[in-house]
């Protein structure tokens, strides 16, 4: 990468960022984060100081490199030609974006991420599953997330019933942090290996660590030349002047505070997958205290008249790639803050996963919050849990009548009569009346992650951006819990939140215990459990919500909605 990979266009907000990054320097920061100084951020070192591990992941990470290419070799040399990966958020999306991006070396082993609580999507995974080629990691910092737990006993019991229980731990590994409920449960169950991570590494910050580099070499990932490139950045990212990732976060984080708080992402094709990435990076770090930067990943990039001035736009592509140039030349002529970073090839992910590491702890600093902790995440967690409780006693979860049906459509939230896309239509217009309010949309889809359904969904979100000139989102529940979820309830509320569900048609009992037949709960009730509690803690945080449950036909009930938003005819509305 050069000295220079990285550029703002001319924007009107130069005087101000100029005003911060000179602040950055006065106080040090830089040398003040290199040195893990918590009070960069907060007088208060708790869920600081032990999250700054990632810092030295570059270096560090080179003395286990031996030990994770063995384990691979191992492996390989066992037959292994499969691995699914179970896990949520930062346990999960690093080995995405190495997967999607890289592919599958000549040799190596395939990866299939599973972080869907979606029994179709459990099953779906089932089908693919190899006897005796097989291999489950089991992926968790905490070791108690709900959802990778629930997959681990799900899958280990799967199995037990096809191999044996005493052959069943040699398709099994661990990555979690040491002390952890997964780390005992991995020696009880006699799994073929635990990596134990560096627990000052907070999850998202995670991807250079036993997380992401022990996915990336089963993919065949040279992790010498990964380390090499991210090494280099933070190199740079540590020099007392300008450099890559201190600048990327004074100006994310002046934007926001100017009001320019939508981040809209723009990556090349070949390294596009890091969106999903970035995005969790971003909204989990910084979007609490009634502040936040609201990341918006995978948007169809539009003319600048469908834009408010709550926008900015980081494009981010290999050199040589223009697929955008037309149109971020156009937004930047209107005047839209426009920022180019450009990489060599592809093991400048590597570098990329460092460079937004700094920015979003800059951007931190710049806004005042902690980017290390997320207060707002265990409010749905203890909604779910008391859902499923609620099931456990009663046999049904704790549900509303609706207040509308269509058909095979049932709505719930404050709606008037009607049918379902109208009933959309009624609760956006009631709150999106002024496309310069800084509101936003999101769309959290608890279904059953596929192309189709992808392809409805940005249908939708397009169409709502067309008219409303908002920003949209779209993510796949329960995974958004991890990534947006903090932002969604701790920012400074202007989202406006379109819930999807539906009845599953797979069946598949969670385990109570790993490899034994008693269930208390089953996987169709675990995502509709999270679903209602999480739309009821957006409630609780004075959030506007609907809900759509999709009795039948999901891929028709969305159908029907993005058909009721009718043709792009947008709302063509003064400037003010």
């Amino acid at each position: 990468m050069g000295d220079k990979d990285y550029s703002i266009s001319s924007c009107g907000f130069e005087r101000a960022i100029d005003a911060a990054a000179k602040e950055l320097k006065n106080k040090r920061i830089i040398s003040r984060i290199r040195n893990k100084d918590h009070t960069v951020w907060k007088p208060d070192p708790a869920e600081i100081a032990n999250r700054l591990g990632w810092l030295d992941c570059p270096k560090t990470m080179r003395t286990n490199i031996a030990e994770i290419e063995g384990f691979v070799a191992d492996i390989r040399d066992a037959g292994f030609t499969k691995v699914i990966l179970l896990g949520m958020g930062g346990s999960s999306l690093a080995p995405e974006v190495f997967r999607n991006v890289f592919g599958i070396k000549s040799g190596y082993l395939d990866l299939t991420v599973l972080d869907s609580t979606h029994p179709d999507a459990v099953m779906r995974i089932v089908n693919t599953i190899e006897l005796e080629k097989t291999l489950f990691i089991v992926s968790t910092k905490s070791g108690g997330t709900v959802e990778t737990l629930s997959f681990a006993k799900f899958f280990y019991k799967y199995m037990a019933d096809h191999v044996g229980a005493a052959e069943t731990g040699r398709y099994f590994i661990a990555i979690t942090d040491p002390g952890s409920g997964l780390e005992r449960m991995a020696g009880e169950l006699n799994f073929r290996k635990t990596f134990l991570n560096d627990p000052d590494i907070g999850g998202r910050f995670a991807a250079l660590s036993y997380f992401g580099l022990v996915p990336a070499a089963i993919l065949g990932i040279d992790l010498e030349k990964l380390l090499d490139k991210a090494e280099a950045m933070a190199d740079r990212c540590f020099a007392d002047g300008p450099n890559p990732g201190a600048w990327l976060g004074v100006v994310m984080g002046e934007l926001a505070e100017q009001g320019r708080d939508k981040l809209t992402l723009v990556f090349s094709k070949e390294i596009s997958p890091l969106g999903a990435w970035a995005e969790q990076l971003i909204a989990e770090s910084t979007g609490k205290e009634g502040k936040g930067i609201l990341p918006v990943n995978g948007e169809e990039l539009l003319a600048p008249e469908y834009y408010s001035n709550d926008r900015f736009f980081v494009y981010a592509g290999l050199e040589g790639e223009n697929d955008y140039d037309a149109r971020l030349t156009s937004l930047k002529n209107k005047g839209f803050p426009v920022i180019r970073i450009t990489s060599r090839d592809l093991y400048d992910l590597g570098a990329e996963f460092f460079r937004w590491e700094m920015a979003t702890a800059v951007a931190g600093w710049r806004l005042g919050t902690n980017p290390f902790d997320q207060p707002n995440v265990e409010s749905a967690k203890v909604l779910a849990r008391e859902m499923a409780a609620a099931y456990a006693r009663d046999g049904s979860l704790p549900e509303k009548e609706p207040a509308l049906r269509d058909n095979n459509i049932s709505v719930y939230g404050n709606v008037s009569s009607g049918d379902a896309p109208g009933a959309l239509r009624v609760f956006l217009d009631s709150l999106i009346d002024e496309p310069h309010s800084g509101a936003y949309v999101a769309i959290q889809a608890y279904l059953n992650p596929s192309e189709r359904i992808d392809k409805i969904l940005q249908q939708i979100r397009t169409k709502i951006q067309k008219k409303y000139r908002v920003a949209v989102t779209s993510g796949y529940g329960p995974r958004f819990l991890h990534s947006t979820g903090q932002l969604h309830k701790g920012d400074s509320g202007k989202g406006v939140f379109v819930i999807f569900t539906d009845r599953p048609a797979a069946i598949a009992a969670v385990p109570d215990n790993p490899g034994r037949p008693d269930s208390a709960i089953d996987f169709a009730t675990l995502i509709s459990a999270q679903a209602l509690g999480d739309g009821q803690a957006l409630l609780d945080n004075g959030r506007k919500v609907i809900r759509f449950h999709f009795v039948s036909d999901t891929i028709g009930a969305l159908e029907k909605l993005s058909s009721g938003l009718g043709r792009i005819n947008d709302r063509r509305r003064t400037e003010k």
